[in-house]
């Protein structure tokens, strides 16, 4: 799988720039779509979300971005994935941080398309481990994770430790920053250009993990 990561510059300044990356998932961080108003993309006032389906269809390939959505004045953080030409769906962050002016989503979800079954991890839902692990356990061959701005060396630690715990690998863009973690908690890849291609090759591996537990009775019991 070819990715190509974008970390500068919207994603209409890209498709208007008639750019053919030829690859299989294009990524872009929150500067791709920016602020999305989903009562202006339904009365056609605004076409952020037709403009990314159209950019999946005419580069033949898996188009993610980043966004801020705002749902009749609920504002989250989220991201986008499209594939010929029709978006496949939004997801947004589970996690939302006092003091913010972002409120928390409410599902994960993984998205089959031709590059993959790709899971989405918003923003600063890769602080929480546990949402890269779910998104493995419902059979993900890849997470996403568009973020904001990383500033300090907290992002890049926990895209390690999410691909490590969830056992497969991670690609996060940010603003001038795109990198992947490897299954076993390495980085494969990190770039800060603007745009920068890296050869991905998908396996699953399994392993079996017991654990002894005091917890769960398997006695019949007559009644309750």
């Amino acid at each position: 799988m070819k990715v190509r990561f974008v970390t500068e510059g919207s994603l209409h300044a890209y498709a208007q720039a008639r750019k053919r990356p030829f690859c299989d998932l294009l990524v872009f961080g929150f500067n791709g779509l920016g602020e999305v108003d989903y009562r202006s993309e339904l009365a056609g006032e605004s076409v952020r979300l037709e403009e990314m389906a159209v950019l999946s269809r005419e580069c033949a390939c898996t188009v993610v971005s980043g966004c801020r959505t705002d749902s009749c004045g609920i504002r989250r953080k989220s991201a986008a994935i499209a594939e010929n030409g029709r978006i496949l769906g939004v997801a947004d962050r589970l996690h939302a941080f006092e003091g913010e002016d972002c409120a928390a989503g409410a599902h994960l979800k993984v998205y089959e398309t031709a590059a993959g079954r790709i899971g989405l991890c918003v923003a600063e839902d890769l602080y929480f481990p546990s949402v890269c692990e779910t998104l493995a356990l419902c059979d993900a061959d890849l997470i996403v994770c568009p973020f904001e701005v990383a500033e300090d060396s907290v992002p890049r630690l926990m895209v390690r430790a999410g691909a490590f715990v969830a056992g497969t690998e991670v690609c996060l863009c940010a603003a001038g920053l795109a990198m992947i973690a490897s299954r076993s908690g390495d980085m494969l890849f990190a770039a800060t250009k603007k745009e920068s291609d890296y050869e991905l090759s998908l396996s699953r591996s399994y392993r079996l993990c017991t654990v002894r537990t005091r917890a769960v009775a398997l006695c019949r019991k007559a009644d309750y």
